[in-house]
């Protein structure tokens, strides 16, 4: 299942130090220019949503909305988290080649 891979890649990339979540880190790094791709919760406000899709328009970063907020909190060991940045290349495509083909990921 597509879906494991994605949440693994994403413990991974925890473990790795490469993810910031939460609505202000992710905020940071994009204006940054660090951010190689952003996750927002498919359960995150109208508001959330349209914020980072916006911002992440501007400043050029792929953006994917995927799973709940539960699911992206628990895959990396914390708190529900509506929104995360992946700040390493390699994570980030690794995520991008499994959102691309995932049926429940919204590019």
């Amino acid at each position: 299942m597509k879906t494991d891979k994605i949440l693994s890649l994403l413990s991974l990339a925890v473990k790795a130090g490469k993810i910031k979540s939460g609505e202000f880190q992710t905020e940071k790094e994009i204006k940054d220019g660090k951010a190689h791709l952003v996750i927002v919760a498919l359960d995150a406000s109208a508001n959330t949503k349209k914020k980072f899709q916006n911002m992440c328009d501007f400043y050029e970063v792929p953006i994917y909305f995927y799973g709940d907020k539960d699911t992206l909190g628990h895959a990396m060991g914390k708190e529900s988290r509506a929104s995360l940045a992946v700040v390493d290349v390699g994570f980030a495509e690794g995520m991008r080649k499994h959102l691309n083909t995932e049926e429940n990921a919204i590019a």
